[in-house]
């Protein structure tokens, strides 16, 4: 995947937010423009080739604030929009800098 396409789709407003994003976007208090700022300082950590219908990736980046945040996105290159499936403030305790999941 390309993180490109998906900063790319944010900038021309070409996004489509699941309502699971939306809610975890709320129980997280991060606004929207926190998490796209996120997806262009942040870097896909994870590929999930096989998701259907599109493939997708989890980008590690960090808030405003500098606090770290995960998004779920899928991208469909026939029409060039992008997709926010979930995002939420990864727990420590699971993760080693945010980037590598603990085993």
């Amino acid at each position: 995947m390309d993180i490109g396409e998906i900063i790319e789709a944010i900038r021309e407003d070409r996004v489509r937010i699941t309502d699971h994003a939306y809610e975890e976007a709320s129980a997280d208090q991060l606004t929207f423009d926190e998490i796209y700022l996120s997806v262009f300082d942040g870097e896909i950590i994870e590929e999930y080739l096989d998701d259907d219908p599109y493939p997708s990736c989890l980008i590690s980046g960090q808030t405003f604030s500098g606090n770290p945040v995960h998004s779920v996105w899928a991208y469909n290159p026939e029409n060039g929009w992008a997709v926010l499936i979930t995002v939420y403030r990864p727990d420590p305790s699971l993760w080693i800098n945010y980037c590598k999941r603990r085993s």
